[in-house]
């Protein structure tokens, strides 16, 4: 299972929200892109933005900050926040992007992103932040009448990935919501990431029980800022050569 730390951009400095509430930020870091190194330099093989004033606003708008990001780092990078239209994605593919995250216009606008998917395989992920088991938008500011469930099963085939949040799990370091996760995994084969409340390595140890039906990654926020989760151990705890894939070698002993 693949460890993303996450780092959230709101006028530029990186930041964690409470519960996706604008008024309750906490700035951790004034220099995203040495935060960015960071993460790298503890082992993380993916890093997850969020452009939070791009998603508030309905386009891109710390540009500037994650072509820094993207140019620092060797690691691939996935970008959400304020993509609702082909010509903000593309601008993020050109500034070296892996993966672009869409949300609100995948209940807006489910023609572009099948066409998103379509001309850019592998290459859109799509965010769905449930409050309450409906689809947020806008940056979380509107609640839709679409069940998280039922976008799930309407996308392409051809998405890189699903990122669940529970939102009112997010920044409040309680732990996943399992049962929607499993829920939203039972309705499509494409790879689930896990976002939101995880405040221990238990709880992402928690999350290998699901591997198997589709939830192959999780994101890390507030709690490796916190210091409640030690990313490379969770990595360790959980990634490739963890201890549990180890092949077992009793040698002489009575054991084997």
């Amino acid at each position: 299972m693949e460890v993303i730390p996450a780092i959230d951009l709101l006028r530029g400095h990186c930041v964690r929200l409470y519960q996706g509430d604008y008024a309750q930020s906490q700035v951790f870091n004034e220099n995203p892109v040495e935060v960015a190194l960071q993460w790298q330099n503890q082992g993380a093989t993916r890093l997850h933005l969020v452009d939070l004033d791009g998603a508030k606003a309905g386009h891109p708008v710390n540009v500037d900050v994650i072509k820094e990001i993207v140019s620092a780092l060797d690691i691939p990078v996935q970008v959400g926040g304020g993509l609702r239209d082909r010509t903000s994605v593309e601008t993020l593919f050109k500034l070296g992007v892996d993966r672009a995250i869409v949300g609100t216009v995948a209940v807006e606008n489910p023609e572009l992103v099948k066409e998103l998917c379509e001309a850019f395989p592998q290459k859109v992920a799509i965010g769905i932040d449930a409050r309450n088991g409906k689809v947020a938008t806008k940056g979380w500011l509107e609640t839709s009448e679409v069940e998280a469930t039922e976008l799930a099963k309407a996308i392409s085939p051809q998405a890189a990935a699903i990122i669940y949040t529970d939102i009112h799990r997010d920044g409040t370091l309680v732990g996943p919501n399992q049962e929607a996760l499993r829920e939203i995994a039972s309705v499509t084969d494409i790879p689930i990431i896990a976002s939101g409340g995880i405040s221990s390595l238990s709880d992402i140890l928690s999350l290998l029980s699901l591997e198997p039906v589709g939830v192959k990654s999780v994101i890390v926020g507030k709690a490796i800022y916190t210091g409640k989760v030690d990313l490379t151990e969770a990595i360790k705890a959980v990634g490739d050569g963890r201890l549990q894939d180890i092949p077992l070698n009793f040698g002489d002993s009575a054991l084997a």
